[in-house]
């Protein structure tokens, strides 16, 4: 097994032990949902997916409720 030849100091482990921390993540508020999020990730609300204060992916259920709406005044413009 290998030994080091010379006995590393304090000052110079401690110097190479400083990048070692751990720092806590910064967070963001979104300016459209108000939700609290990690920078530069995606994130979810309310089934759907923003990143960027951008509605990045809808929920299939969200997408079946619009359709539906759609689909309703589409009905109530034609039947008059």
């Amino acid at each position: 097994m290998a030994h080091p030849k010379r006995k590393i100091s304090k000052t110079r482990r401690d110097k190479r032990r400083t990048h070692d921390s751990l720092t806590l993540a910064t967070l963001s508020v979104c300016p459209t949902t108000g939700e609290t999020h990690r920078r530069h990730r995606a994130y979810e609300v309310d089934g759907n997916i923003y990143y960027n204060g951008k509605l990045f992916s809808e929920s299939k259920q969200a997408y079946f409720i619009n359709f539906i709406q759609i689909i309703e005044l589409h009905h109530f413009v034609h039947t008059k």
